[in-house]
């Protein structure tokens, strides 16, 4: 298959050649097994390994075409994650693979193999929840967000930044999957559980203020370069070992609002609580610890923002308190509303997740994926009230009872 710029996407065969021709990671006559990792529906993700010593590296070549349905796509979002991934790690070192080389001619991203990582989300599935967990993802998110905005960069480096990290085919993506289609249907695509018709109807179709509060969010989400984001930080895209995490697939990275990605991580650990409430409710000591991570999650990102904010701002109209008060919290606000547009996206659009997707007694599945609703419908229409984490998770227990 030939990528639009006429490059062939490449064998295992040819990648392991690769790995050894142009990237010099591997001797000539060093022997070596290539096996396709990816799961995902743009990509295809390699792994070589020298059967040597057992170093190996990651060779992630962009598709210009869905899988799923052949939708084409623009391979510049492979250009985008290469820089995306070297920003990140000048910004926040060792949360992010080490980028080895990056080829525009074949769209091909050689990087770091993290596979000693587990995915975060099979990992909260499993009930391995990590103490660390909250300062870590917090940490990174302060670090890589407000350093990207014209409080601190230089105004003209910064929209030079925006130009370069624009893909309106992926923005346009979001703007469909996640602010418009699950409370505007407009496309057919949705995937209602049979059974929650009705509510989906009421609680998404039908509610005026909700569409208001959306629309709201879109506006914003379509308008403000106001940080260079992640862009798709669910929990998929973070991996976590006992001592840290590592984000990987910056690929949808865009300068917006930079509640989008913490909304992100927030929204994507109440599928855990969810999962684990209704298909394990005996098991009190993992949902204690999920609702401690998301509350500490939201404080520390929010008390994290703030220093950040102290350390780096200096423009005088920018250090005015109430300039500063005002900025940081609606940062919280639009974080909090899109964890809300993520949750609802992932139940009642067509890209769910796991722990949603492997519940099939109905029993649980269809009293879980309201709960969620609601839990985003609130996240939405509260996020204006200097939310804090206990308020948050407080507000989720209420829907559970």
């Amino acid at each position: 298959m030939c990528l639009s710029n006429g490059s062939s996407l490449m064998t295992p065969d040819e990648v392991k050649r690769y790995a050894v021709e142009v990237l010099h990671r591997f001797a000539p006559d060093e022997e070596t097994v290539c096996t396709e990792i990816g799961d995902g529906n743009i990509n295809y993700v390699f792994q070589v390994r020298s059967l040597r010593d057992g170093h190996s590296l990651i060779v992630k070549q962009a598709d210009r075409l869905l899988r799923s349905s052949g939708r084409p796509l623009d391979i510049y979002r492979s250009k985008v994650e290469a820089q995306m991934l070297r920003l990140e790690a000048s910004l926040a070192p060792g949360y992010v693979p080490e980028v080895y080389h990056y080829d525009e001619t074949k769209a091909a991203l050689s990087m770091e193999d993290i596979s000693a990582y587990k995915s975060l989300r099979k990992e909260l599935m499993a009930g391995h929840v990590y103490d660390h967990l909250a300062e870590h993802l917090s940490t990174f998110l302060a670090k890589t967000l407000l350093p990207t905005t014209d409080l601190v960069m230089d105004r003209q480096e910064k929209k030079r930044r925006v130009r370069f990290f624009i893909d309106p085919e992926l923005c346009d993506i979001t703007e469909d999957l996640v602010l418009t289609e699950p409370y505007y249907d407009y496309k057919g695509r949705n995937v209602i559980t049979p059974g929650n018709e009705a509510f989906v109807e009421t609680s998404l179709y039908r509610d005026e203020m909700l569409h208001a509060e959306v629309g709201k969010l879109r506006d914003t989400f379509m308008n403000d370069a106001q940080a260079l984001l992640h862009g798709d930080l669910h929990s998929g895209s973070i991996f976590v070992d006992a001592q840290g995490v590592k984000i990987i697939d910056p690929e949808f990275a865009f300068y917006g609002p930079m509640g989008y990605d913490i909304g992100n991580v927030i929204g994507n650990l109440f599928f855990s609580w969810a999962y684990r409430h209704f298909t394990a409710p005996e098991d009190t000591a993992t949902a204690q610890a999920l609702e401690t991570t998301i509350c500490s999650l939201c404080d520390l990102t929010a008390a994290k923002l703030s220093a950040q904010y102290d350390a780096l701002v200096t423009f005088p109209l920018y250090r005015a308190e109430a300039f500063r008060r005002s900025y940081l919290h609606r940062v919280m606000a639009d974080a909090y509303g899109y964890a809300g547009t993520e949750i609802i996206r992932r139940v009642v659009g067509d890209s769910k997740v796991i722990e949603v997707t492997s519940v099939t007694d109905p029993a649980q599945r269809l009293p879980m994926e309201r709960a969620l609703i609601k839990m985003g419908i609130f996240l939405i229409k509260e996020r204006e009230r200097d939310l804090t984490g206990d308020a948050v998770v407080e507000a989720f227990r209420l829907i559970l009872a």
